[in-house]
């Protein structure tokens, strides 16, 4: 699969843009603050109907635009498909695929399959539990629009019972409907959090272990905030019984898999803890780049990565790594300037140059 083209209208810096793309390798060229990240998020919102810049549609809009249009032609197998996204700054955003309105995100994440590669993600491994969530949710909600429905479903009986948890007065049996819910939508999510890690494990410490020439042996372990059992919802359920008074104590809800984590070892060693930068960043390149081999299994497709800026952050070698072994997937490449290390690549693909939201020939 590839993004043949892209249209825009009154996107970010983007006032009216069409331009096409090179089949492999396309470089966007530029200073800072050009748009270069713009055109990047235009690509990805047709993936997941979101940005993975901001939660607000209304800062995609143009400034002093009511409205934003984002119309993208992608190439599957034998056939095109087209994904147009308009989003309003009053109102709600409209999505159609070939012509059709989807009603609901879980139709359109079957469509266009895009990882995207930043700065933010090389810091995946040492950050806070919520970014390693925020990574399983988002590239499983790709691959299992379930669990796209299922998680959404769990966080809004999650907001309810922290709403209800603030109440001066709560009744256990008010509290007890949404416990069951949560353990409801909660064990889904565990059961293919804990299938999608477990994949995930395996692709990526064979990938870990090419960048590092066989140096270095990498393991990808899921950590639920509740014990994994045979019948994972009365566990989850019990556990969040159980929790009932520290709940109430803190007025939030202490347990579910809205706390869960994963870890990540090198030669079983914490790499969080105890890793170094460049095994850090190691790690969280094998991860992303197991994401596509994870789409490629599940789906059929070869899905399209975009990188963001992520160039200059690595070496000579991991930047080498990255076009041999994607030379079969489509890659967008957002810097400053191309490097000599990627000059000759660079002659096989398209270069893109911006320039205040115009493309520049």
């Amino acid at each position: 699969m590839y993004i043949k083209e892209i249209e825009l209208k009154n996107f970010r810096n983007y006032e009216n843009l069409k331009i096409n793309f090179n089949q492999n390798l396309n470089f966007i060229i530029g200073k800072n603050a050009q748009g270069k990240t713009n055109l990047l998020e235009s690509i990805f919102i047709c993936s997941m109907g979101k940005s993975f810049r901001t939660s607000k549609d209304s800062e995609m809009i143009k400034f002093g635009k009511d409205f934003s249009r984002v119309t993208l032609c992608a190439q599957k197998h034998f056939f095109e498909t087209v994904i147009d996204i308009t989003l309003k700054r009053e109102g709600k955003k409209f999505v159609k695929v070939d012509g059709i309105n989807i009603l609901k995100t879980s139709q359109l994440l079957e469509n266009v399959y895009i990882v995207v590669f930043s700065p933010e993600d090389l810091k995946i491994v040492k950050d806070e539990p919520e970014k390693r969530r925020k990574f399983i949710d988002r590239e499983l909600s790709v691959l299992r629009p379930a669990y796209f429905d299922s998680l959404s479903k769990y966080k809004k009986v999650i907001i309810q019972r922290n709403n209800y948890l603030k109440e001066k007065i709560i009744d256990p049996a008010v509290l007890d409907i949404w416990d069951t819910q949560l353990s409801h939508y909660g064990a889904d999510i565990m059961k293919m959090r804990k299938e999608f890690t477990e994949k995930l494990n395996i692709i990526s410490s064979r990938i870990h272990s090419g960048i590092t020439d066989g140096k270095e042996k990498s393991r990808l372990e899921y950590d639920p905030n509740v014990k994994i059992t045979v019948d994972i919802q009365k566990n989850l359920y019990d556990a969040i019984k159980k929790s009932y008074d520290n709940d109430i104590r803190l007025r939030t809800t202490t347990r579910g898999p809205h706390r869960d984590d994963i870890s990540f070892y090198i030669d079983e060693v914490n790499v969080r803890n105890f890793g170094s930068q460049g095994q850090q960043r190691t790690a969280a390149l094998s991860l992303k780049l197991a994401e596509l081999d994870l789409i490629k299994e599940e789906t059929g497709e070869e899905a399209v990565l975009l990188l963001d800026d992520v160039m200059s952050e690595l070496d000579n070698n991991r930047q080498k790594f990255l076009i041999e072994t994607l030379s079969d997937n489509q890659i967008f490449i957002t810097s400053t300037e191309i490097s000599e290390n990627l000059r000759e690549a660079a002659s096989k693909g398209k270069i893109i140059t911006v320039e205040d939201g115009n493309i520049k020939s």
